[in-house]
């Protein structure tokens, strides 16, 4: 059973963890945020980002940064991975204890981050044994505010004949993690990439047996961790292409569609 904490973190209110988890979520993929980007991943209008951002900066959460946006300071940050920690608890237990489909737990997690308690948040994470990963594969933050923030490459980036593990994907789009359940890609699946079209056209994998062929904007939503080439002499020759070189590493988290803001560099 878990102690509760000796001090109790301050009670914020929903609005105001959903802009911190927002701006930390922007932040590790573009070193700031920006307004506009705040108000694209939380639906508002600017004008309110802006007042809700002076608000929080001047509480501590968040500095400006000069040209670029803001970035959470470290009251800010132990407040975001709070709620982030909550929420990816939450994914977990729907799915191991309540047999929730992974495309269903993110708008469940949503509605109940802000209700449940950390002592809530703790015991249910003590019974699934602590788990590091959600169903997506996202890192979950320990209680004191530790997270794995390694950035991996895409699917996209392999090249033919690359062997990699499936290692996230990003939970905000049902159908899209239907599709990949569908096709057997979800975190821990061992894929080759066996044939990529040229001209950005489709790429030919395979994963449990199958070769399905996906395009490449959704093989630039899944996260993969390189793995050593199969030993086996069975291990299947991957078919080449003139246009195969592989392409730069990118960061762990994938910009939503239509952001075209430079990547920040992998620390």
């Amino acid at each position: 059973m878990s102690e509760p904490r000796a001090s109790a973190p301050p009670v914020l209110t929903e609005p105001v963890e959903d802009y911190l988890k927002a701006i930390y979520e922007l932040e590790t993929c573009f070193g700031a945020a920006a307004t506009s980007e705040v108000a694209n991943a939380l639906r508002v209008a600017p004008a309110s980002v802006t007042g809700m951002i002076r608000r929080l900066a001047s509480q501590g959460y968040l500095d400006h940064v000069p040209y670029r946006g803001v970035q959470l300071t470290a009251l800010g940050r132990r407040a975001a991975l709070r709620t982030i920690r909550r929420h990816r608890i939450l994914e977990s237990y729907l799915t191991s204890v309540l047999g929730y489909a992974w495309d269903r737990v993110h708008d469940e997690a949503e509605r109940l981050e802000h209700a449940a308690s950390d002592e809530l948040i703790d015991r249910m994470a003590a019974a699934l044994g602590n788990p590091t990963a959600d169903p997506h594969g996202a890192p979950i933050p320990t209680a004191d505010g530790v997270v794995d923030e390694r950035r991996h490459r895409t699917l996209a980036d392999l090249a033919v004949g690359e062997h990699a593990r499936m290692v996230r994907v990003s939970d905000k789009d049902p159908s899209l993690l239907r599709y990949l359940a569908d096709i057997a890609l979800q975190p821990g699946a061992e894929i080759t990439l066996v044939h990529r079209a040229p001209f950005d056209g489709p790429i030919t994998l395979r994963v449990a047996g199958q070769e399905p062929v996906v395009g490449p904007n959704l093989a630039a939503q899944v996260l993969v961790e390189s793995m050593p080439r199969p030993t086996s002499a069975s291990a299947p020759v991957a078919r080449t292409s003139p246009a195969t070189d592989p392409t730069p590493t990118v960061a762990d988290t994938v910009a939503p569609a239509g952001r075209t803001r430079t990547r920040k560099s992998s620390r």
